[in-house]
């Protein structure tokens, strides 16, 4: 049974892009309610295509269909629902994904990344807190995608969910701060809290591994090994700090790793998220280290490790949803990085597409011939701008 989509004369008509029920993606013209309390409307500048997008086009994670997708973005206010003082019309906002409801047990202990309404309505629903969708289709409602929807012109967003940010910064490249940007560095500031000359390995050098990299380099991490099965990308994360490299797709990854370290790493982040690679950062573990999982797998999947010699060695395994970021905090400290030319996000973009790619740009993500790929609502070319795209 589909949501309540809330009726209103004075919805706009926007262009998105539908995953529909046969599992098909393509732009369409859709219905967009007015914001509701506590809600803005935002012109979209620019969303990141990401893993968590293609899994849910391939079925690995189960959300309602049809959907608008994407879940990364930035953009401009262009309209608030009634309450909203945070945000002004005109404002430039970074898009979360996890917009806390500020009320929930989670939220009122400062972890707005695992709050409660978010993981049993937004995200399973595909609806925003009132448990209403503001997106329809000739009177039939269509699902929001972590309350957000960015694969679009415009979209409706909770106000938490959109993260006020200065306005000199280039809108088209912080849009992967949302998700990549955030979820990365958060890992291991956050989660993981690495420390100076620590020892790290990062597994999977797409978005988030490369935000891993450069993290750990200002962390001031005395090694920092890249691994990744493209050459292409090993090559970029040394530019972006990696001190080492390992190339999986021609050896044994955790055997590679430890000819590097043999005594093991401290960190090791698994930016993939298979089952294979999770066991991979387990088994490259030195003594006292952690293994911070921080690529999502699909739903029901579990991986084996020897618990004894976890608990002998003094290791941990530590999960990372959203960085253990508070988007508030983190989103505008972030872009000031950026501004500051401490974090480089431009040449993490692989790709500038129009919507109208978005389909081709998920292939080219499935692929693994892509870094982060930008949709541009408007792009009327596709703009190549780097050999990994």
């Amino acid at each position: 049974m589909r949501p309540q989509q809330i009726p209103d004369s004075r919805a706009t008509r926007i262009s998105a892009v539908v995953l529909d029920e046969h599992g098909s993606v393509g732009v369409r013209d859709l219905d967009l309610a007015p914001p509701g309390p506590g809600e803005v409307r935002v012109r979209i500048a620019a969303a990141g295509v990401c893993h968590s997008d293609l899994h849910v086009l391939t079925g690995a994670w189960r959300i309602p269909r049809p959907v608008v997708l994407g879940h990364e973005g930035s953009g401009v206010v262009t309209a608030l629902g009634d309450g909203v003082d945070e945000l002004e019309i005109g404002d430039h906002v970074v898009l979360s994904w996890v917009p806390g409801c500020g009320g929930c047990r989670s939220c009122r202990a400062g972890r707005p990344a695992q709050c409660a309404l978010v993981a049993t309505v937004v995200a399973p629903g595909g609806v925003l807190y009132d448990g209403t969708t503001r997106l329809s289709e000739a009177g039939s409602s269509v699902h929001h995608y972590l309350g957000v929807s960015s694969f679009a012109e415009e979209a409706v967003v909770p106000v938490s969910g959109a993260i006020k940010i200065r306005k000199d910064a280039p809108l088209e490249d912080i849009a992967i701060i949302g998700c990549a940007i955030a979820t990365g560095v958060g890992a291991v500031r956050n989660t993981a809290a690495v420390r100076p000359e620590s020892t790290v390995a990062v597994i999977g050098c797409g978005g988030v591994g490369l935000a891993c990299v450069q993290a750990a380099r200002l962390a001031g991490a005395s090694r920092v090994v890249a691994v990744d099965v493209v050459a292409e990308k090993l090559e970029l994360a040394t530019a972006l700090g990696a001190t080492d490299t390992v190339n999986a797709a021609a050896s044994d990854a955790v055997a590679a790793l430890r000819s590097i370290e043999p005594d093991g790493y401290d960190y090791v982040f698994d930016a993939i998220g298979k089952i294979s690679t999770t066991e991979q950062a387990i088994a490259a573990l030195g003594l006292g280290g952690a293994a911070v999982i921080v690529g999502l797998p699909a739903q029901g999947e579990q991986a084996r490790f020897d618990p004894l010699a976890l608990a002998e060695a003094d290791q941990r395994i530590l999960g990372c949803n959203y960085g253990s970021s508070i988007p508030h905090r983190d989103i505008p400290a972030l872009v000031d990085e950026v501004m500051a030319g401490r974090l480089d996000l431009a040449s993490m973009i692989s790709a500038r597409r129009p919507l109208s790619d978005a389909a081709a740009a998920l292939a080219d993500l499935a692929a693994g011939h892509a870094l982060r790929q930008l949709l541009i609502p408007g792009h009327a070319a596709n703009r190549r701008v780097s050999a990994t795209g």
